[in-house]
């Protein structure tokens, strides 16, 4: 049997490593897996980094940092995606009543807002996200500079681990923030937030996380990771079925899973949150190169990035297609398609054979 230790961070989207472990469906597949709850993203990097950990649920951009300058042998890679949907953002009640008396509760309030506190002297609002290679990021920097704001100049953007966000909300350190479930939904039930964006309004089927594994332990254990990939394949049909979803909230609600309240995690399970159903799963390459063009769009890679590669050589579509048929799963049979067309909630579509072309259409970009 072999042995392995999985990272994950108390978010809703862990689920599918969570029911492995707790339906025995790792030691169906053969294999004696630990689960390890991590205090942040930047822990599980440097974990999987240092060997600690054989691979984690993992922030997709994240996975495909570790490639950039790694050139065909990606230090990680990620043969399965964990989750579409639950994230959003949440701004303070504070800000919300605010920007009430802006108009509608939207983006380009929050701009008249922010340009009438700099007219004044304020000091600038403050949003916190998960870390800087995510979807979370990438989500509010796109949200408010489609309104204007520059997030760069105009606000304050700090990281935060996601369990923390709440904390720091109540506290007043911040004014929002981008996270995924359930913490949107702990603050709504706090009273100090309001959920202004869902992650599906921003982008219908938006990627969120992978599983992230060690490059050098899935070539030295391939059949290891083909059974590891089935099991949590398995785990996330039992997640996505609505018969299993009493038991999958009180599982998650365990002190050592997410350790939130029952309806908060339900929130997110009751409305966007996939983990498998509708090839959730698959590691689409066309998802990887909007994130590599969000990277190149806001500076966290230059415009020599060959996003194709770095997509090819992390992205790996053909290891997730050998598990799916062994459990009699359909999957795609391409690796890219057009995303967005219809999707992005500014209509606009994304081609990802090009990215840069792409990151350059935005008024505002770094490049």
């Amino acid at each position: 049997m072999s042995a392995l230790t999985l990272g994950f961070i108390p978010l809703t989207d862990c689920a599918p490593l969570v029911v492995a472990s707790a339906l025995g469906l790792f030691r169906e597949e053969g294999l004696e897996v630990t689960l390890s709850r991590e205090a942040s993203w930047a822990t599980v990097r440097d974990k999987v980094a240092v060997g600690a950990l054989h691979g984690a649920h993992m922030l997709a951009p994240m996975a495909l940092a570790a490639g950039l300058e790694a050139g065909p042998s990606p230090p990680l890679i990620a043969p399965l995606a964990l989750n579409r949907g639950g994230s959003g953002v949440t701004l303070s009640a504070a800000l919300v009543r605010a920007l009430r008396e802006e108009g509608p509760l939207d983006a380009r309030a929050l701009a008249r807002l922010i340009a009438r506190r700099a007219a004044a002297g304020s000091p600038p609002l403050t949003f916190a996200v998960v870390f800087p290679w995510s979807i979370h990021n990438y989500l509010l920097r796109y949200w408010l500079a489609q309104a204007g704001i520059d997030p760069d100049r105009d606000v304050r953007l700090v990281v935060t681990p996601p369990p923390r966000m709440v904390e720091q909300l109540r506290g007043g350190a911040i004014d929002g923030f981008c996270v995924g479930a359930p913490w949107n939904a702990v603050a709504m039930a706090e009273g100090i937030g309001e959920l202004v964006l869902h992650g599906s309004a921003f982008w219908a089927g938006a990627p969120d996380k992978v599983l992230g594994v060690a490059a050098g332990w899935a070539a030295e254990q391939p059949d290891a990771l083909q059974a590891l990939l089935r099991a949590v394949l398995r785990a996330g049909a039992w997640a996505d079925d609505p018969a299993n979803r009493p038991e999958l909230i009180a599982l998650l609600a365990q002190p050592g899973h997410v350790g939130a309240a029952p309806e908060a995690i339900a929130f997110a399970l009751n409305g966007e949150l996939v983990f498998q159903r509708g090839d959730a799963a698959f590691p689409w390459r066309s998802q990887a190169a909007w994130l590599l063009s969000q990277m190149q769009r806001w500076g966290q890679a230059g415009p020599d990035l060959d996003a194709a590669a770095v997509a090819l050589a992390v992205y790996r579509p053909d290891l997730y297609r050998t598990a799916a048929a062994a459990l009699d799963l359909a999957a795609p049979t391409v690796d890219s398609r057009p995303e967005g067309a219809g999707g992005f909630f500014d209509g606009k579509a994304f081609d990802p054979a090009q990215p840069l072309a792409y990151a350059r259409s935005f008024a505002i970009n770094r490049l």
